[in-house]
């Protein structure tokens, strides 16, 4: 299958883009390592549509943690697609003309491209025209009619996005819009954790909603850091089991994160660019394991499209991955590397073998 090999593709590019690209308005001086403590310091922030939480394990860190909220409030401004006067905000209302952009936006418009080329528009960052219809996770959203939709399809075509790598200018069709919703928290969490790095923070735990980065190992648990899996039916902090990691990314994607409900039906806000609908299978929630965000990112809307079977097979064939998947019959499919690892919380729920 043409989407395998491409994800094994896209796995090593991503890793080593995460690991090259630069931020020029962050501070990358590096330091000696910091003594770790056991209670971190933490702050709370409502932004990327989320509760963004960043808790550093070491003393006297809040210059850091002010500059990385600053960070993440400035790439929110970038990249959001209704901040006025953001770089997609701008490429959208541009009328097909090119529109210059900040390095990082382009950096990421390229990455999530390639996405959409290479997976056959099974991820496509154009779906902006379909998602405004929908409006789902704001309280506008509703229930587009057939022929709304089926007006709006022709716009969502990765094709019509043109790239011009000496001028950093996109270009798109009159009348497309951009959304990036499904790989800007992971780039961003990334950055945030080079940061970090950079000032010298060797554990942490960067939580940007269903994006998750641990840095190093936790300090109260020789195992590692405990990660709780989302209960799908439950809101954020149910969870259904855990795993320990370390250094590592978890990004989890789910139809119980953004939904509305009408005649019974409810609606999530995973849309099939081929159909303008909100994807229908089995899946209710899926977790990736994986060592960058920004790779998660693109994994987890990927597995999502294949399904639970195709998904664990090629998600088994790549080393340093692993994924759990939740079904709507509450069984849990696990990838081979968490066999073992996982453990079992809550009594609704099995492990399918």
């Amino acid at each position: 299958m043409k989407l395998k090999y491409w994800l094994l593709l896209l796995l090593l590019s991503l890793i080593f883009v995460g690991c090259s690209q630069s931020n020029q308005k962050i501070n990358n001086s590096t330091q000696s390592h910091l003594p770790i403590v056991k209670t971190p310091e933490k702050r709370n922030e409502t932004l990327l549509h989320t509760v963004v939480q960043i808790s550093i394990y070491h003393k006297n860190q809040e210059k850091v943690l002010d500059e990385a909220i600053s960070y993440i409030e400035e790439m929110e401004k970038l990249l959001s697609t209704n901040i006025v006067g953001s770089d997609i905000y701008r490429i959208n209302h541009a009328k097909g003309k090119p529109t210059k952009v900040d390095e990082r936006s382009f950096e990421l418009i390229k990455q999530a491209l390639e996405i959409s080329k290479e997976s056959d528009g099974k991820f496509d960052i154009s779906i902006g025209v379909v998602t405004n219809l929908w409006q789902i996770g704001s309280e506008n959203a509703r229930l587009p009619s057939d022929e709304e939709i089926k007006q709006a399809l022709p716009m969502i075509n990765y094709h019509d996005i043109v790239l011009n790598d000496s001028d950093k200018t996109v270009q798109i069709k009159e009348g497309m819009i951009l959304e990036l919703g499904g790989i800007s928290k992971g780039y961003i969490a990334d950055r945030v954790k080079d940061f970090l790095a950079s000032k010298g923070v060797t554990t942490a735990i960067i939580n940007l909603g269903g994006n998750v980065v641990v840095m190093g190992t936790s300090p109260n648990n020789s195992e590692g850091w405990k990660v709780g899996i989302q209960d799908p039916e439950k809101t954020r902090g149910v969870t259904v089991g855990f795993v320990y990691q370390e250094d590592s990314s978890i990004v989890t994607s789910g139809i119980y994160e953004r939904y509305f409900e009408e005649n019974g039906k409810r609606y999530h806000h995973i849309i099939d660019p081929k159909t303008g609908y909100p994807i229908e299978n089995q899946i209710s929630g899926v977790t990736v394991f994986t060592k960058t965000s920004t790779q998660g990112d693109g994994l987890s809307t990927s597995l999502f499209l294949l399904g639970i079977d195709e998904g664990l097979e090629l998600v088994n064939q790549i080393e340093g991955v692993e994924a759990i998947f939740i079904d709507k019959n509450h069984g849990i499919h696990l990838s081979n590397g968490l066999k073992e690892s996982f453990e079992l919380t809550h009594g609704d729920y099995y492990i399918e073998k």
